[in-house]
């Protein structure tokens, strides 16, 4: 039983090894250096700055509006797993449709991308969803470190393969640098489809109590559903208080994550150098991100979130005094500490203070607050900067979305033992 139990967390958990590639290499890597200099050429920094920032909030506020109902959906129908392999193929077609968009086209680029991260981050909500389904109570917090982890490092092999391939592409067998990477969105189309298998396979849907409503009687149901799950998460005052926290720190996360490349390109940083930075945040985040999910043994949940929440804080502050790049490379080795330990402890704790069987639901709603956190952030940063016009201001504004996102965190009750 255990060995059938081990085989099912290591499936799953494998899923995060191979989307990953496609955070890592498209959406952190090569996409806003190609969309920077290939797709929009020509064009000022702090405009293509804008128009990145513009991308990635449209694309967030439309998963963030589908995202809820089609949670619920997925609890009705015990469709989870069915509904994010789904979103995974979409995210694996548009990803391989970007290696053929010529120079120049930005907007192409733009609305390609933004259905591939559309469809990432919906298929994250129906992964994500199967975690109490994987593993309960405290155990959650270790199995989904060992899902961030293994992102990372898969993330960070086929990232390091595909830097190789851009920085010496004759040696691959290719024409030049622009022909790597339209290759390398083609390998993380494979890399995604590969690792996804062990999931289709070994990790089986969640039971459903019932019968299984029809579309129609499931679209009505799911608005309903959603409504009664809204009203209790108002009334649960420390899950409310929980989801506003998440809400305001992991806005500086996630924008943190999909800006910083442009943020150093901005201040004239070559792209090998932040690329190197790229690098090293997904191989020290491999065992940090491990490590945080065994710290919680001894600390909980929420202190280790919080010492994170500090640290990404100070970080920031510090960016905006770089001018080498060797300030940049510190500031990616302290970013991989810690940013797969807030992720993935966010995750297994919101996870082990709801019902289990509403899980689809409740993390259509935990991803719909990331979303329209991600909506805030991008433009926060690209308007900031066109109204100054200085990048670095831009970032700045993230600070205080840190800093009240920690005190509200710092008032949540943690759940305790196998709760």
């Amino acid at each position: 039983m255990a060995e059938k139990i081990n085989k099912k967390v290591f499936s799953w958990a494998l899923y995060d090894w191979g989307n990953s590639a496609f955070s890592t290499t498209v959406m952190a890597g090569f996409f806003p250096i190609f969309f920077k200099s290939y797709w929009s050429q020509g064009t000022e920094a702090v405009v293509s700055t804008a128009r990145l920032g513009s991308v990635i909030s449209i694309s967030s506020f439309l998963i963030a509006v589908l995202s809820p109902t089609l949670g619920v959906m997925a609890d009705l129908r015990g469709s989870k797993k069915t509904f994010c392999l789904f979103f995974t193929m979409i995210g694996i077609l548009s990803c391989a449709g970007l290696a053929i968009i010529p120079a120049g086209s930005w907007q192409a680029a733009a609305v390609v991308f933004g259905l591939g991260m559309m469809a990432f981050n919906a298929a994250s909500v129906f992964y994500d969803s199967l975690l109490p389904s994987v593993a309960v109570g405290s155990r959650m917090d270790h199995v989904s470190s060992l899902g961030y982890s293994l992102g990372y490092l898969g993330g960070g092999i086929l990232f390091l393969v595909n830097v190789l391939m851009t920085l010496y592409p004759t040696t691959f067998g290719l024409r030049d640098s622009i022909q790597a990477v339209q290759v390398s969105f083609l390998s993380v189309a494979f890399w995604w489809f590969v690792f996804t298998i062990p999931l289709a396979k070994n990790v089986p849907e969640p039971a459903v109590l019932g019968s299984t409503p029809g579309i129609w009687q499931l679209s009505r149901a799911s608005f309903r559903t959603l409504a009664s799950t809204v009203r209790e998460l108002v009334k649960e005052k420390n899950i409310l208080l929980f989801v506003v926290a998440y809400w305001l720190y992991i806005d500086g996360v996630y924008t943190v994550m999909t800006m910083a490349v442009d943020f150093g390109m901005a201040l004239g940083f070559e792209s090998k150098d932040l690329i190197v930075a790229l690098l090293l945040t997904q191989f020290i985040g491999f065992p940090c991100a491990y490590y945080f999910g065994m710290v919680t043994k001894r600390f909980g949940t929420r202190k280790p979130i919080l010492l994170c929440i500090v640290i990404y804080a100070i970080t920031l502050v510090l960016a905006t005094m770089m001018t080498q790049a060797w300030h940049f490379f510190a500031l990616a080795t302290v970013i991989g500490m810690v940013q797969g330990g807030v992720q993935s402890l966010s995750r297994s704790m919101f996870g082990r203070m709801i019902p289990a069987k509403l899980s689809g639901e409740y993390f259509g709603i935990f991803n719909l607050v990331g979303r329209f956190a991600s909506i805030l952030g991008p433009v926060l940063v690209g308007f900031g900067a066109l109204l100054t016009g200085s990048s670095r201001l831009g970032m700045l504004g993230i600070l205080v979305l840190f800093l009240v996102g920690g005190f509200l965190l710092y008032k949540v009750k943690e759940p305790t033992g196998n709760n």
